[in-house]
């Protein structure tokens, strides 16, 4: 039985699912929205928004420290710039997920993960 496990594997080791998750990540930073399976949506969220909550402050703390986590120095500034200015009063909820179709090759749910305006 798999209490207490929480969190997708998706088949990969965990250096794998970290490598996974950051690339989503700063995808989702530079183009603002992304197409993606559905369990990869709903595990990128937390991730995201724990990045977005971090940037709202802005310091050289904070950016070292999203840049530890993500490790581009583009979506780091675009981040700190452009996306958490849009949320200085937001308490959260700073994504949408909308599901999609099946993805035509394999029949996976996709869905588009996105920055609320």
């Amino acid at each position: 039985m798999r209490h207490q496990h929480a969190g997708r594997k998706f088949g990969r080791n965990p250096a794998q699912r970290r490598a996974l998750l950051r690339q989503l990540a700063i995808s989702i930073i530079l183009h603002e929205r992304i197409t993606t399976t559905e369990a990869k949506a709903k595990e990128l969220r937390p991730v995201i928004e724990k990045l977005v909550t971090i940037a709202r402050e802005d310091s050289q703390y904070h950016r070292r420290l999203v840049l530890s986590k993500i490790d581009h120095e583009l979506a780091v500034l675009k981040l700190f710039d452009v996306i958490a200015p849009r949320y200085e009063t937001t308490q959260g909820g700073y994504t949408r997920i909308s599901k999609l179709g099946p993805r035509r090759g394999d029949a996976a749910p996709m869905a588009l993960i996105e920055f609320v305006e």
